[in-house]
């Protein structure tokens, strides 16, 4: 029997009443436009359908996919269409020049297969047409399948075994981070840019000064200094661009080798996922295939990009071990991320609370067994009078380093202006430049074709404007800076040269900049909490102090009433009422617990609360009557009685600030007991 004939027997009228599917795909972009040959005999494949009679109505073809992988069907929308549309039973042919073209995985090839045996659906290639449900089509197929696959392998394994082995030279080609470039013989070279050049330098400085990839980032905001990025895709690729200094980005850059001069290959490795897609992940530096150390110029050396690393780690909240130490920051706290807790050896966070006048106070908490194991907390300290102690002590230890330490904030200064006003000085050169550019561009043009003389002037126009504007800003800032750091140095750094404490006392002085004084001189203070607070201070050198600080007082002791009012108060109960007590403390300069003038309340809450013996009390122990007894005993009314108490007739002992009072007894031989006697 011919080819022909077994050919006609496959396609059956059930075939025809369906569509056929003419699937057409190139691996990449490049292969489209270079490798038309192939496109052109995969649109071919049309007319083998027409010759086995479908009509052309009938004849779709999906050529989405141009320039996809058929590794994997996670972006080629064609081909999942093409096995919906086979599923749905729509499909009667499927056309493809070879095997590779629909499928390089044998999961992929196999499903296609399956789905095709289902719904009675013919698989046409270059060498022929198959029918899935024929064993021996079948067999062929999954052939064809397998050795698709092996072949893929078989390039990306030669492709791989090239890259490496020029990886392993460092010779390959990568995408080199803003800063650096290839020179006309492949070289990498720092930018020639020397604007580029010195931000970067600037940018490792105060990373260097700073400790921290946040406040290397908002130094430069607060400078309003722009940092390079070169674009990698899209129609600016490649152009150098200008744009404000994220914290991300910082942390990108002091990550990355290359500006320590390293190269690379192998850092980051990719994982395919359920559905199709691919994760990036990076690997430990142990297991990077490549890392050739000083393989081209850098920014900073080796040992400074270590030791970048490690001051990021210990920046790193994820990280709270013991050797984590964090930056300094705006809190008040001294010894925030020096601290460590003497009991379990952990680095003690900080806390903050408000205290009495609004005043913020810190403490220190070791909450770390707390966290991870849901028990109670190893200690509370509060900070006030351990920070006391600290600043005391730091005092007594930097004085001889007095003239030095001011010198070097003065040089800071200097250095800080210097290096902000170069790369201003430099965006004006850049923004000079382009306005040359711009005038050259424009003198060239032909009169006569306005239109594009009008373009460039137009562009010359608002390039001269920009220049402007960045003049304007430069001398703005210039003279602002300028002021600031005159006044810096002669008010303040010259003042506060030979009187250091002077300088720590400064209200004016940030805390930050405190903070960053200490971490000069102290290694790490541990703390233990007991009937007293013990501090051992660990200095740079080796050198160790303790101190020994007395417990806080607690909230509601700030407001118990001085021990000596309590004295004096009982003592006066005795001869005078509540407001005049009141008025012989406020005489004497005393104030209640809460640092207020002394009323009468106030003495009257004093007696209540340490339970003192009362004025009427007193009295009445002593024998002094009431105004009824008094009445009683003489016969008379109260109101007699309290008229001969005014009168001085008895005597009368005040016993409140309301006019009330007890009453001297008349005695047996008193006129006044001799006349009630005789009524």
């Amino acid at each position: 029997m011919s080819m022909s004939h077994r050919v006609n027997q496959k396609v059956t009228t059930s075939h025809l009443k369906r569509q056929a599917y003419c699937y057409v795909r190139q691996s990449t972009l490049k292969q489209v436009f270079e490798n038309t040959e192939s496109t052109k005999r995969q649109y071919a494949l049309r007319d083998r359908a027409i010759a086995l009679g479908w009509p052309v109505a009938q004849i779709v073809t999906v050529d989405s996919d141009l320039g996809e992988t058929a590794s994997s069907v996670a972006d080629r929308e064609g081909f999942r269409r093409l096995m919906a549309d086979v599923s749905l039973g729509r499909v009667g042919l499927v056309m493809g020049l070879e095997v590779s073209r629909l499928a390089r995985n044998n999961a992929d090839w196999a499903r296609l297969l399956e789905i095709c045996a289902i719904t009675d659906t013919l698989i046409l290639d270059e060498d022929g047409i198959y029918d899935p449900t024929d064993f021996n089509d079948r067999l062929l197929l999954n052939m064809k399948g397998t050795f698709s696959e092996v072949e893929l392998h078989v390039l990306r394994s030669r492709l791989r075994g090239g890259i490496l082995s020029k990886a392993r030279r460092g010779e390959l080609k990568t995408r080199l981070p803003t800063g650096f470039v290839y020179d006309h013989n492949g070289k990498i070279i720092i930018e020639p840019d020397k604007q580029v050049q010195q931000s970067f330098r600037l940018f490792f400085d105060i990373f260097q000064r700073t400790g921290a990839a946040f406040a290397t980032a908002k130094a430069f905001a607060k400078d309003n200094v722009k940092f390079p990025c070169r674009s990698h895709m899209g129609p600016d690729k490649g152009e150098l661009k200008w744009q404000r200094l994220t914290h991300s980005r910082a942390r990108l850059i002091l990550k990355n080798p290359r500006y320590a001069g390293a190269y690379y290959y192998g850092r980051q490795r990719s994982r395919k996922n359920v559905d199709g897609s691919t994760t990036y992940f990076q690997v430990p530096r142990e297991e990077w295939i490549v890392l050739i150390k000083d393989a081209h110029p850098g920014y900073i050396t080796w040992q400074q990009y270590e030791e970048n690393l490690r001051r990021i780690r210990e920046n790193a909240v994820a990280y709270n071990v013991i050797d984590r130490k964090t930056p300094p920051r705006e809190g008040p706290c001294l010894l925030q991320g020096l601290a460590i807790c003497g009991k379990c050896g952990q680095r003690m966070t900080i806390r903050y609370k408000y205290q009495r006048k609004g005043r913020l106070e810190p403490a220190y908490l070791c909450q770390r067994n707390r966290i991870e194991r849901c028990e109670n907390s190893c200690q509370y300290i509060p900070g006030a009078g351990i920070d006391e102690a600290i600043s005391k002590l730091l005092i007594e230890s930097v004085t001889p380093l007095t003239l030095e330490v001011a010198l070097e904030v003065q040089q800071e200064l200097e250095t800080r202006f210097n290096e902000a006003d170069k790369l201003r000085r430099q965006q004006v050169e850049r923004a000079e430049y382009e306005a040359n550019l711009a005038r050259r561009r424009f003198m060239q043009v032909d009169p006569d074709n306005r239109l594009v003389a009008d373009t460039l002037e137009a562009e010359w126009n608002e390039k001269l404007r920009h220049l402007q504007e960045t003049n304007d800003y430069y001398e703005k800032h210039r003279r602002l800076e300028s002021e600031r750091l005159k006044k810096a140095q002669q008010k303040e750094v010259l003042k506060l040269a030979s009187d250091f404490p002077r300088l720590w006392k400064n209200p004016r002085t940030p805390v930050r900049e405190k903070k960053r004084m200490i971490r000069f001189l102290i290694e790490d203070v541990t703390m233990i909490r007991g009937e007293e607070i013990a501090l051992h201070v660990r200095f740079k050198g080796g050198a160790t102090k303790t101190l020994k600080l007395s417990l806080p007082l607690k909230g509601w002791q700030y407001n118990m009433t001085d021990p000596k009012i309590v004295e004096i108060v009982d003592e006066l109960l005795s001869d005078h009422t509540y407001s005049e007590i009141a008025t012989i403390l406020n005489n004497r300069g005393f104030k209640s617990g809460q640092g207020h003038r002394i009323d009468r309340n106030v003495v009257k809450g004093i007696t209540h609360s340490y339970k003192i013996k009362t004025r009427h009390a007193r009295l009445r122990a002593n024998g002094k009557l009431t105004v009824d007894e008094v009445a009683n005993l003489l016969g008379v009314t109260t109101a007699t009685v309290r008229r001969w108490g005014k009168k001085g007739i008895i005597k009368t002992y005040p016993y409140n600030d309301r006019n009330g009072c007890l009453y001297e007894h008349p005695g047996v031989n008193s006129p006044l007991m001799k006349k009630s006697i005789r009524n």
